[in-house]
C-alpha cells in the first residue's frame, strides 16, 4: 500500500499543484495581485541557499511550490489508500495543507501567523489551498479506488461508525488479502 501511495500521491499532488497554479494565475489576472515569492524564500532558508532581496528566481519558487504540492500529495494518497476518501477527507487535508505552509513559513521567519494577515489575503490563500486539496483528493481517491476499498472502508462495511463491541477486521481482511 505504501509504494502505491507514494507514486499515486506524487501524481495527485502535482495535479493539485497545477490546478491551484492555474486558479492563482486566473485570480491574479482579475485582481492584479503580484506573484508570491514566499515559496522561494522558504526554500532558500530551509536549504541554506543564498537569499536575494526582492524578486526570487522562478526555478527556486517553482521547485518549492511543486515539490511541496507533490510531497503533500503522498499524505493525501495515504489517506485515500486507508479509506479516508471524499469531500470530508479533502476538507481535512485542506487544513493540513495550510498548516504545512504556516509551519514552514513561520519557522523560517519568512511568514507571519494568518491572524495577522489582511482578511483579503487570508481568503485568497485559503481558497487556493482548498482548490489544491480538493483536486489532489479527487485524483488520489480515484487512483486508490482502482484497488478497492481501504481498510477503514472495509471495517465500516461491518457496521458504520465507532462501536466498542465491534472489533477490528482480521489482519488479512484489513490489508485486502
Amino acid at each position: 500500500m505504501i509504494r502505491r501511495a507514494l507514486w499515486q500521491g506524487l501524481i495527485a499532488g502535482t495535479a493539485g499543484g497545477l490546478v491551484m497554479t492555474l486558479g492563482e494565475k486566473l485570480e491574479q489576472a482579475v485582481t492584479g495581485r503580484p506573484d508570491s515569492h514566499v515559496p522561494a524564500q522558504v526554500l532558500q532558508r530551509l536549504t541554506g541557499l543564498p537569499e536575494r532581496p526582492g524578486g526570487q528566481p522562478l526555478a527556486v519558487n517553482l521547485a518549492m511550490h511543486y515539490g511541496q504540492a507533490a510531497l503533500l500529495g503522498v499524505l493525501r494518497s495515504i489517506m485515500a489508500q486507508t479509506g479516508l476518501r471524499g469531500p470530508v477527507a479533502s476538507a481535512e487535508f485542506t487544513v493540513l495543507r495550510i498548516t504545512n505552509d504556516q509551519i514552514l513559513e513561520n519557522a523560517t521567519g519568512v511568514g507571519a501567523p494568518p491572524p495577522t494577515w489582511p482578511r483579503g489575503e487570508l481568503v485568497v490563500d485559503a481558497l487556493h489551498k482548498t482548490v489544491y486539496a480538493f483536486t489532489t483528493g479527487a485524483v488520489a481517491d480515484a487512483l486508490a479506488a482502482r484497488h478497492g476499498p481501504g481498510p477503514g472502508q472495509r471495517r465500516a462495511s461491518l457496521l458504520p461508525g465507532r462501536h466498542a463491541d465491534v472489533g477490528p477486521l482480521p489482519r488479512r481482511a484489513a490489508y485486502g488479502r
